[in-house]
């Protein structure tokens, strides 16, 4: 076996399976491969950075922060608020609903609700700067800990599909359901603002093109 091509596995308790469920029941295949590719890029720098599991972060719930971290994304979000907090919202209502108590949905819903804020998701603690950089990883940034033969691994199993469009059709189209989904400077301000005044594709898609995974 080569094992440059190594990737983590997922965890396979009844929580966590419940967990990717409700991704594939609500999000698309595209956004919900990228929750989970997420996840495994995110394992993967921890294991880069010498970050031990148990010690430094909880692995179940890095597991449900970056899996569960597009939710508000999706058409079960009541899309009155941010998605970021909306999904937020909904994955600690998950969360609540397995039982873990305030200890570890607190964190959880803190490292969802700020993964699109460079700067302070970064200063929150492991899990908030794990969830960020592993969604970032999928957009190709901040990669130099990934060899080749693991990101082609990882696409292999979880392919992109044209992902980088697709949930921004999603953020776009969440944020047209009321005001405060959309506020200015926001990512979903912004995704709206480029779609709606500067048409398509976006900022946020053409750096995707030009990065080392492509849309």
């Amino acid at each position: 076996m080569d094992l440059s091509r190594r990737i983590p596995a997922l965890p396979d308790g009844p929580v966590a399976r419940h967990a990717v469920e409700l991704v594939r029941s609500c999000e698309s295949e595209p956004v919900a491969n990228h929750s989970i590719r997420s996840y495994l890029f995110a394992t993967l720098l921890a294991e880069h950075e010498g970050l031990k599991t148990g010690t430094d972060f909880d692995a179940d719930l890095l597991f449900y922060a970056c899996v569960l971290h597009d939710l508000g994304t999706s058409p079960s979000a009541p899309g009155k608020q941010r998605f970021e907090v909306e999904g937020a919202d909904m994955a600690a209502e998950f969360l609540t609903g397995h039982g873990y108590g305030m200890r570890e949905t607190d964190p959880v819903w803190e490292a969802i609700a700020l993964h699109t804020s460079p700067g302070i998701a970064e200063r929150r603690g492991v899990l908030a700067y794990l969830t960020r950089r592993g969604v970032g990883a999928d957009f190709g940034i901040g990669t130099d800990f990934l060899t080749d033969p693991q990101g082609e691994a990882i696409h292999l199993r979880y392919p992109r599909l044209n992902m980088v469009t697709v949930l921004v059709d999603d953020i776009v189209r969440h944020a047209a359901r009321a005001p405060q989904a959309a506020a200015r400077y926001t990512l979903a301000g912004e995704l709206t603002r480029e779609r709606g005044e500067l048409g398509t594709p976006t900022t946020l898609e053409h750096a995707a093109n030009a990065s080392r995974w492509g849309a």
